[in-house]
């Protein structure tokens, strides 16, 4: 019998850096348009105008932590 090559606590970089931007997109409202509600604690970078800006920012945002969970 050939063990999984996925075990159960065993995780992609790739998803642990989307719940890393998850968390810091909802809790900082990253990159969200200038007419929604503050989050908490500082304000995580520019507000986008436009859908396809705040899309923008939250792929450079997983990118970013992407590199971190690499440790790149």
């Amino acid at each position: 019998m050939e063990a999984s090559a996925f075990s159960i606590g065993n995780r992609r970089n790739e998803d642990i850096a989307l719940d890393l931007m998850k968390f810091i997109a909802m809790t900082t409202s990253y990159g969200r348009t200038s007419g929604a509600a503050g989050g908490v604690g500082f304000q995580g970078g520019p507000a986008a105008t436009k859908p396809e800006e705040y899309a923008d920012h939250l792929l450079e945002l997983y990118g970013k932590c992407l590199k971190t969970v690499d440790g790149k």
